[in-house]
């Protein structure tokens, strides 16, 4: 379990480095950008939000958990993101936030921008680094390379 939670993948030092950056970038420009706004205005969005569970395909949840479950992937993902801690579990969550996002709240919207309408090509260019880091993992400059030494050296 210890190993599927805090693994960081490669350690060689220019990947590592290259996987800090996307994953501090990506990870606060989520979380500035969207996940603290939707916290701090969480009542406001739930109103917005109301139909949300209709839109995503679950009408058995209520608006409440669907919009706590956007701020999970957008704030609480996003800051393990940017710590590289549980980066892998953190990836898949920010991940399943931004399919959610794409193809659940913007499913009728088209691919790319268009000024007339909102579109799903945001939430798939955040999909994008997700989908890299939990391929990848974090890389050695992240908390969980400091949690999970690897006796073995990584043959892939």
């Amino acid at each position: 379990m210890k190993k599927f939670l805090f693994d960081c993948g490669t350690r060689d030092a220019t990947a590592s480095a290259g996987l800090f950056v996307l994953r501090a970038s990506v990870g606060l420009m989520m979380l500035i950008g969207h996940g603290i706004p939707k916290f701090r205005n969480y009542d406001s969005v739930v109103q917005k939000w109301h139909n949300l569970p209709e839109q995503i395909g679950l009408p058995f949840l209520s608006p409440q958990v669907a919009v706590m479950g956007a701020i999970a992937g957008e704030l609480v993902a996003a800051a393990l993101l940017v710590l590289g801690l549980m980066t892998r579990p953190a990836a898949f969550l920010f991940g399943f936030a931004m399919v959610t996002a794409a193809f659940g709240y913007h499913g009728a919207d088209p691919l790319f921008f268009t000024p007339e309408k909102a579109s799903k090509e945001l939430a798939v260019m955040y999909l994008i680094p997700a989908v890299v880091i939990l391929i990848t993992g974090a890389g050695s400059w992240s908390i969980d390379s400091s949690l999970y030494h690897d006796s073995k050296r990584r043959r892939w």
